[in-house]
């Protein structure tokens, strides 16, 4: 009966882990581990009485694979619960429009709660493990906040990003407006990544559209310095000279015709729609007004 009493006393002592506390569980984790890990970190004192317990009672701890924070002075008993109904830390990792490839790896990299299983990949293989072989990284993850459980691997992520932009772009093109003068999906997501670096204002973009749209139509250069700051890359310090837009390169619309060979970023929902639907305009220039507030004439 004393014994009976010490393990049923076992399932209500309270937590005596820190505020904040984190445990992971592994998948195919034995009850065994799951309770030395508890213990470790002070959420029970004798896992060796629970899990007689648990097995004297024949409850069965499926802890879910994840990693979970602890409530703070919770039971033995609610805590184990919060292990089978797998209630984990959930997280979440904003990819910023106007994103280039390379700063949305540094945020999916630096990210704590993520798992870097394609951290070592260079951009060609990323894209072949996603079975796009041969195509180009950038322009093609959709700009968005992504919710994950904690532990989650960083591929998870890039597969819901390409797909949402996938998807976005096969939408925006099936409704496109009628007499735009890009011929194919993939050279919207081009010039939508360029009206997305030209103006952060929603109420200008598909102004920008048009002047773009417009320039393409008439077999005018683009002109447009985001390309060249583009193709600058690490050489860029912030400061666009004459002599950059006078050295050729594809990414250079001083130089080149037509659209440059790839995206220069991530285009969020707004410019895909925009460069699709340009505003009624036969202007063929825009310039920065010098208010501040990032509006053009």
């Amino acid at each position: 009966l004393l014994l009976y009493q010490q393990l049923a006393a076992s399932m209500e002592q309270r937590s005596r882990a820190p505020a904040g506390t984190r445990v992971t569980v592994n998948a195919g984790a034995s009850l065994r581990t799951v309770l030395a890990e508890l213990s470790r970190v002070g959420a029970l004192r004798d896992p060796r009485l629970v899990e007689w317990y648990l097995r004297l009672h024949g409850e069965k701890l499926t802890a879910q694979a994840g990693i979970y924070e602890l409530d703070n002075g919770a039971t033995v008993r609610q805590t184990l619960a919060q292990l089978t109904t797998g209630r984990v830390v959930m997280s979440q990792v904003t990819i910023v429009e106007g994103w280039t490839f390379a700063q949305l790896r540094q945020a999916l990299d630096g990210n704590p709660d993520l798992q870097h299983d394609w951290q070592h990949l260079d951009e060609a293989a990323l894209m072949d493990a996603l079975g796009r072989h041969g195509m180009p990284a950038e322009g093609r993850f959709f700009p968005d906040t992504y919710r994950f459980a904690a532990g989650t691997s960083d591929r998870r992520i890039y597969e819901l990003a390409l797909r949402r932009m996938s998807e976005q772009l096969g939408q925006q093109w099936a409704e496109r407006a009628s007499g735009t003068p890009v011929r194919t999906a993939d050279a919207a997501l081009i010039l939508a990544s360029i009206v997305e670096k030209e103006t952060g204002r929603e109420d200008e973009r598909a102004r920008v559209a048009a002047v773009f749209s417009n320039r393409l139509r008439h077999g005018m250069r683009l002109q447009s310095d985001p390309t060249v700051i583009y193709g600058l890359g690490a050489a860029y310090d912030g400061n666009l000279r004459r002599r950059d837009l006078e050295k050729d390169g594809p990414y250079n619309s001083y130089t080149r015709d037509g659209l440059p060979p790839t995206p220069i970023a991530l285009p969020g929902e707004a410019s895909l729609h925009a460069t699709l639907h340009p505003a009624d305009s036969d202007a063929l220039y825009f310039v920065a007004t010098g208010a501040g507030d990032g509006s053009h004439y």
